[in-house]
């Protein structure tokens, strides 16, 4: 009998062991699958054509780490959010109000100025980083550092080769129709320079008169230079709001970019965060004016007290008509007068055309919350 059971009990354990051995290279079967699938490329006939390897290039382009990208063009993929996520500013929407003013402006002065017929349009209104537009501007080109007088600060105002010799072949009185001649690879001369200071001071008075309704500011040319790194106004991380313009004469013309660091607009901040001009953040000048004239208006009870004094409810009680009520008060001392529950004046008592009269005398200043 014990031989069987030992039997048996062997002939189990061997099944179990069997099972446990099949399952465990069935595992080993698996894994080395795995390996073979991660080592090898996966072809569209082993994987249905869904799955493929990127290579270097699309990798680089999917991270926004392109070769071929310059410094003035706009990145992409994961380098975009990075820097979208560090250059946090407000919206300033006055700013919109006052540039397109501007774009008005200079609309008329520019045609004045060049007797020419000067079509001005804003291209973007932007927010950068100092240090990226400068690295961004291409050359050559004219910076003119401008101070805003009142708010203690720098700007920047950018002119490009193509609106320079725009400007200066109008003011000499090129003819129309003919693009201007641009002659690369040498400095401005100074005739140039004086043309181009014109423009810029015209520039200037018109941005001026653009922040006028909202703040008063003067706008003065400082200097102008022609190498970015002799223009620089602020810190490469700074923010800075650009706004760009097109500037048309006929078949001539150019870009103009009016930097303003946000240090600049400090001073005004809370009026350019305002969505329409004259914005008082919750009051409003009208309907105040309004209220103050109906409350001059209105008519008021003012009571005279003569006397007061203090008797138990029991005596008040038992009074009948006749009884006399002796105040503290005496004829020479000044009555107060209120207004409900709050004394407004004092003052002496007397008779006037046989009607008991209070002279309003003292004003008596209302209690301040905290006096006892």
């Amino acid at each position: 009998m014990s031989e069987t059971v030992s039997t048996e009990e062997t002939e189990k354990m061997s099944a179990e062991e069997r099972a446990m051995m099949e399952q465990w290279s069935s595992m080993a079967e698996d894994d080395s699958a795995e390996g073979e699938t991660a080592d090898s490329v996966p072809t569209p006939e082993s994987e249905g054509g869904n799955a493929r390897i990127l290579n270097q290039e699309e990798i680089d382009s999917l991270l926004g780490f392109d070769d071929d990208t310059g410094l003035g063009a706009e990145t992409s993929g994961v380098m975009a959010l990075i820097n979208s996520a560090m250059v946090n500013y407000e919206r300033l929407p006055m700013l919109d109000i006052v540039f397109d003013r501007l774009v008005r402006l200079m609309s008329t002065t520019l045609r004045n100025l060049t007797s020419d017929n000067v079509e001005v349009s804003l291209d973007q209104v932007s927010t950068v980083r100092f240090g990226d537009y400068m690295n961004s501007i291409p050359l050559p080109a004219m910076l003119s550092v401008f101070k805003a007088e009142e708010w203690d600060n720098h700007g920047l105002l950018v002119t490009d080769s193509a609106l320079i010799y725009s400007i200066v072949d109008v003011l000499l009185g090129g003819r129309k129709g003919t693009p201007s001649i641009r002659v690369e690879g040498r400095p401005y001369t100074t005739i140039e320079s004086k043309l181009v200071e014109r423009m810029v001071n015209v520039i200037l008075g018109d941005l001026s008169s653009a922040f006028d309704p909202l703040s008063p500011v003067t706008f003065n040319l400082d200097r102008m230079e022609t190498n970015p790194r002799f223009a620089t106004i602020s810190q490469g991380g700074n923010a800075c709001v650009l706004a760009r313009l097109r500037i048309d004469m006929g078949d001539r013309g150019g870009r103009a970019e009016i930097l303003i660091p946000y240090a600049t607009l400090e001073p005004i901040r809370e009026l350019l965060l305002q969505m329409f001009m004259g914005e008082k953040f919750g009051r409003d000048s009208i309907w105040e004016s309004h209220l103050t004239q109906e409350l001059h208006k209105t008519d008021v009870q003012i009571q005279a007290i003569l006397g007061e004094i203090t008797v138990p409810l029991g005596v008040m009680l038992n009074w009948k008509i006749g009884d006399q009520i002796f105040l503290n008060t005496r004829t020479d001392e000044e009555l107060e007068m209120r207004c409900g529950h709050f004394p407004m004046f004092k003052g002496p008592v007397g008779q006037r055309r046989g009607n008991i009269a209070v002279m309003i005398d003292k004003y008596i200043e209302p209690e301040k919350e905290g006096d006892n």
